[in-house]
């Protein structure tokens, strides 16, 4: 059955999915960012640290800002536009003085951001209501896919070329170009709404309540990646366990995420969102009592379910809320909040293990669970509709 539903899916979709899987794969050159700066190019690594600091303050940017461009001027056409000027910033990184290094990785960083929304409201409005976390759900599978192939590639180019990297990360975005623009159907652009962004989402109490328990949860599920590294390192585990860890959290995401929210596509989305909340903090607390390998590996599998609950019903439930128009700018704001962590969590992260190491985890799992507590107070007051009822219908690509 779940199969078969993926077959049914419209032809372009699936089309992007597999772009999407082909582009992660070969989103090599930011994950090496830091290292290509400091070997290639000779820099401190301060200096390394403040252009990859230029690429995050852009990468919030785009995220923020590429759902406007997307509503007005169609989804396809933004999606296609931002993919085209990551590939100049990609191939432009190699050859750039070192001067500009930072400017290029702002302006890289803001190129991929404005992607991402646009890309999420592609799939959102490509679907009727009942199946959208499921498109959701997909559309990370495939990305998630990607990554499990990108890394180990990543490192055997760059020990023999590190502009290799970069190159490769260009083809495989310009592959994704391509595809969105000669599989995906133009239509005509939906008129945005004429009431402003913020004053729209103001009156909407639940939304602005996901979006905010989200910036929470976040920057407490990246500990994972900022200091869980460090907590596994001074309990004396190997570092190569750490990315067994990740490595295997990936793969069950792959597996398990997109027939999860098939299963789960009837319920409230809020209930599952405050979950999936939940489970990110009795994992996180996992950690704070048990900082071993064993412990950390059932940390990893706890949180790795709660993201798989709370990520694509988040993602599909904010673009559900969006009134006509404003499906992008609303999909802007849900990516810029589901990022907030890469900002957050190290800064927050790394002071809080540096002076009371053994309240971080115990402090984080409460975070998670006081939003989930607060996701569920606020159904409670005003609930959600389920995808079934939602009078939502999908409309063509733009």
């Amino acid at each position: 059955m779940y199969w078969r539903r993926i077959a049914d899916l419209p032809t372009w979709l699936k089309a992007v999915m597999l772009g999407q899987l082909v582009s992660s794969a070969g989103a090599l050159a930011w994950i090496y960012l830091t290292l290509y700066l400091v070997e290639d190019r000779g820099m401190s690594a301060q200096q390394a640290g403040f252009a990859a600091a230029a690429c995050g303050v852009g990468l919030l940017g785009g995220n923020l800002g590429g759902g406007w461009f997307g509503d007005r001027f169609g989804l396809r056409t933004a999606a296609v536009g931002s993919q085209l000027a990551w590939v100049v910033t990609c191939l432009a990184m190699p050859v750039v003085p070192t001067a500009g290094l930072a400017v290029v990785a702002a302006l890289a960083g803001l190129c991929g951001g404005a992607s991402r929304p646009n890309l999420s409201a592609l799939v959102a409005t490509a679907l009727p209501a009942d199946r959208r976390r499921e498109g959701i759900a997909l559309s990370r599978t495939a990305s998630n896919a990607g990554f499990t192939i990108g890394p180990p590639l990543g490192g055997l180019l760059a020990a023999y070329n590190f502009s290799l990297v970069f190159v490769i990360d260009a083809v495989t975005s310009l592959v994704m170009a391509a595809i969105v623009w000669r599989w995906v159907p133009s239509a005509r652009r939906t008129p945005t709404s004429a009431t402003g962004l913020w004053t729209t989402v103001l009156r909407d109490r639940a939304v602005v309540m996901v979006l905010a328990t989200i910036v929470v949860v976040d920057t407490v599920y990246r500990q994972i990646f900022a200091t869980m590294p460090l907590l596994l390192r001074d309990a004396g585990t190997p570092v190569v366990a750490y990315g067994v860890l990740i490595g295997i959290s990936s793969v069950v995401i792959v597996l398990c995420e997109a027939p999860l929210a098939v299963r789960l596509r009837s319920h409230r989305a809020t209930r599952v969102i405050a979950v999936g909340f939940a489970l990110v903090g009795v994992g996180l607390a996992v950690l704070g009592v048990w900082p071993a390998l064993a412990g950390a590996a059932l940390a990893i599998v706890v949180i790795t379910a709660g993201e798989m609950l709370y990520k694509p019903t988040a993602t599909a439930h904010v673009a559900d809320a969006a009134p006509e128009g404003m499906v992008g700018r609303y999909s802007s704001l849900y990516a810029a909040a589901s990022i907030s962590g890469m900002f957050l969590a190290p800064a927050l992260g790394g002071a809080t293990y540096q002076h009371a190491p053994q309240l971080l985890y115990p402090v984080a799992a409460g975070l998670a669970l006081a939003a989930a507590a607060v996701l569920l107070l606020t159904r409670a007051a005003a609930p959600d509709v389920l995808p079934s009822e939602s009078t939502a219908q999908p409309s063509s690509a733009s």
